[in-house]
């Protein structure tokens, strides 16, 4: 008889990797409170506070006592606000069955994962990856295979899809723009991606966590634009954190074909119920209400891009593509991949014990030899830890 551990878990949950983005994070924590002066490029967070309109309708729900359990799919109010976005910004009409708001962006996407694939099912992921999605796939006892893309960049292509797909592939994921890449997928390219999906009688989730984020002269676009009958084989999951500075408000939302968002409310009404009902009037007012606050966001970013890429560039050991959107650089460190130092996870381990500068490994991402930097830290913070980095980059390669 096999002996009863203390905690027992299922298989697959005990197949689940702890995140390197949170590794990355408690890691500050411990050095700030060690006393060390860290500069922390690690953030998957904007610096930003959330725009004070949005506080004030929370506020606001409070006062007036929305206090109690909504929908699991989410208020009226809300719903009514995602459906609006979408049609006021990208012209894509969807009916009332077809969204839900859920517990963030994240609880979008494991809604979608769970309620559609089964034990024996691949999932195919391009790299490099937000590092929950694999994780996800595993939880619902089906196997994460893998798109290489460094041959086009990380960019994902149609033809990529369509090479890695098996008897065996239900879904596809994709991430545009991408984190950790920054990389984004132009609009064409996606439209023969799902066109694949179609043909193959798949379906896809289209993480847009970072929809607004994009810079010139590239566009924000959704595949919400797509065609209904490709539609009809998508779920788009989307969150508030990011666009508006809301990570800890925890809202996110899906928008599917009816079946889909059925089976999604099913999952969250047994797991989660609801999202909270304060914070989904905060987000009803951040589609409602004005929009500079994003633009403000958009353009800080894009400075603090144009002079990373440009000191990325000229740190010994570097490759650095150009991100279109999010608000990381995912630079190629495997020039000062020397001596002891042979994995961007002792890269990095390097970077946190000699230059007290904490970046994320890239092999978390599934791209050894890469590491991603956060520039959502002010212009002084990400100079000084640039300084940091080339000081320990320029050691390593002589």
């Amino acid at each position: 008889m096999l002996a009863r551990t203390k905690f027992p878990v299922a298989n697959n949950v005990a197949k689940m990797q702890t995140s390197s983005t949170l590794m990355a994070m408690q890691k500050a924590i411990e050095m700030r409170a060690a006393g060390i002066d860290v500069v922390d490029l690690g953030p998957g967070e904007p610096d930003f506070d959330t725009p004070e309109h949005i506080k004030q309708a929370a506020i606001e729900a409070l006062r007036a006592g929305e206090t109690k359990y909504t929908p699991t799919a989410g208020t009226r109010h809300l719903l009514t606000a995602i459906l609006n976005y979408y049609q006021q910004h990208f012209g894509a009409r969807f009916d009332s069955s077809e969204v839900m708001a859920t517990a963030g962006g994240k609880q979008a996407i494991f809604n979608a994962i769970v309620s559609l694939v089964n034990p024996g099912d691949e999932v195919l992921i391009p790299k490099p990856y937000w590092v929950t999605f694999p994780e996800i796939v595993v939880f619902a006892g089906a196997t994460p295979v893998f798109i290489e893309t460094e041959e086009t960049d990380f960019a994902l292509t149609a033809d990529q899809v369509r090479r890695a797909i098996t008897p065996r592939t239900r879904l596809l994921i994709i991430n545009s723009p991408s984190n950790p890449s920054g990389r984004v997928i132009p609009p064409d390219e996606f439209q023969r991606i799902m066109e694949v999906v179609a043909e193959n009688d798949l379906y896809a989730i289209s993480d847009e966590c970072y929809l607004q984020f994009v810079y010139p002269p590239a566009e924000a676009w959704s595949a919400a634009t797509l065609d209904r009958a490709l539609l009809e084989r998508l779920c788009i999951a989307g969150s508030f954190s990011k666009t508006y500075a809301m990570t800890g408000w925890r809202v996110g939302y899906a928008l599917a074909p009816r079946e889909w968002i059925s089976a999604m409310l099913k999952v969250q009404q047994h797991s989660t119920s609801n999202p909270t009902s304060i914070a989904q009037r905060a987000a009803a007012e951040a589609f409602n209400g004005p929009q500079e606050c994003v633009a403000a966001m958009l353009a800080e970013y894009q400075r603090r891009r144009n002079w990373l890429i440009a000191a990325l560039r000229d740190v010994p050991g570097f490759r650095v593509i150009e991100p279109e959107g999010a608000f990381y650089a995912f630079p190629d460190v495997r020039g000062c991949l020397r001596g002891p130092v042979r994995t961007s996870a002792e890269f990095t381990q390097r970077l946190i014990e000699e230059a007290h500068t904490v970046v994320t490994d890239g092999a978390g991402f599934g791209a050894e030899g890469f590491i991603r930097i956060s520039y959502a830290t002010s212009m002084t913070r990400l100079q000084e830890g640039v300084e940091r980095i080339r000081r320990v980059a320029e050691k390593l390669v002589g």
